[in-house]
């Protein structure tokens, strides 16, 4: 029994060392320059010029309502933005309140003094009266985490099911 179990670890070491032995390539063109994300806190506090020079991500509007819609279809609407800040952007992730909504989001860096939009995307199929979905956006801007809304009235359709 301490035979195998010796053997099974063994195993399980070559392996993990043949995993981090692996080179990654820094030509490899999915890496971002570790240069576009910057920390402003130090151990002293905070850094105020480099906090200044972060990027920004302004919408037009946060908030979309879509008014009243028939139970089933899925609708879209386009968030704009611009990057008033002095550094790109970099969207890192988005995700909704609800399975029913989903985001479609920049994932190239967003250049100082440019615009982009972000994509929500609803799905009313079993969802009935007064909806509001949120979408959360990680980015690297100065407020970090940045949020969107939209909201509807599905009207439902007769003999439809909802959740």
């Amino acid at each position: 029994m301490h035979i195998k179990i010796a053997l099974l670890s063994l195993v399980l070491l070559s392996a993990c060392h043949a995993v981090n032995s692996k080179k990654v390539d820094s030509a490899d063109s999915n890496t971002l320059s570790t240069s576009l994300v910057n920390n402003p806190n130090t151990p002293n506090g905070l850094d105020t010029s480099m906090y200044n020079n972060k990027p920004t991500m302004d919408f037009t509007d946060t908030l979309h309502d879509f008014g009243n819609i028939t139970q089933g279809e899925t609708v879209v609407y386009e968030f704009e933005f611009t990057n008033h800040g002095k550094t790109p952007l970099i969207i890192s992730n988005a995700s909704a309140s609800c399975g029913c909504t989903l985001a479609d989001y920049p994932h190239d860096p967003v250049l100082a003094g440019k615009s982009g939009k972000l994509r929500a995307i609803f799905n009313t199929a079993g969802k009935a009266g007064h909806q509001e979905k949120s979408i959360a956006i990680t980015t690297n801007s100065k407020r970090g985490i940045e949020y969107i809304y939209i909201k509807a009235n599905v009207d439902v359709v007769k003999g439809a099911q909802t959740y």
